[in-house]
């Protein structure tokens, strides 16, 4: 098998079911998935301490999702089956919920750093964010596989309080906005006011 084809040299690329230019918006959804998926590749080789094992283990089930994400928005074609169900999304819920009671309480917004280890895992945060705004983009001009969008949205709160579980294990404080108001209250709390 060789590593290059020459198909896209004249700057299309093949989806499952038709052909569109490199700079396609589904491409452009799909490529910042991956490169989403890339920095949290780099950031579990700073994960590999037997303390991140649980966090290492989903990172890894999580890139494996990624790539079922990317597959769904390369279809284009009616035939296929969608990888990415409405469960994975659950199932990070579920994660943010449990992590969130072993960082700190939050009340005010963060600056992304700490650890090495979570710097790298807000890096992830961020690109997945920028993924997010891709596949909005990709969604107001064609169909595609709406549970993608969630997913993608969940990911990025989940390596939020993932980031916040790391430095909590690190015992290195994060460091809050200075400028920043109160933001983050418990919903108890909003009901009083």
């Amino acid at each position: 098998m060789k590593l290059y084809t020459k198909t896209g040299d004249q700057g299309q690329t093949s989806l499952v079911g038709g052909r569109v230019d490199k700079n396609h918006v589904r491409v452009e959804a799909y490529g910042t998935i991956d490169e989403a998926n890339s920095v949290i590749g780099w950031a579990m080789t700073l994960l590999q301490d037997e303390k991140f094992r649980d966090i290492y283990q989903e990172l890894q089930r999580i890139q494996h999702e990624l790539f079922d994400c990317g597959g769904d928005l390369a279809i284009v074609s009616e035939k296929m089956p969608y990888k990415v169900k409405e469960d994975m999304v659950t199932f990070l819920e579920e994660r943010i919920d449990a992590y969130i009671q072993q960082a700190p309480p939050l009340e005010r917004f963060i600056l992304p750093g700490g650890s090495p280890q979570a710097a790298a895992l807000h890096m992830a945060r961020t690109v997945t964010r920028r993924a997010e705004r891709c596949v909005v983009a990709l969604m107001k001009q064609e169909q595609m596989n709406k549970v993608v969008l969630q997913y993608i949205n969940r990911l990025s709160d989940y390596l939020f309080a993932v980031a916040r579980v790391v430095n909590a294990r690190l015992q290195v404080k994060d460091v809050e906005y200075e400028r920043s108001a109160i933001v983050f209250r418990d919903k108890e709390e909003k009901k009083g006011e």
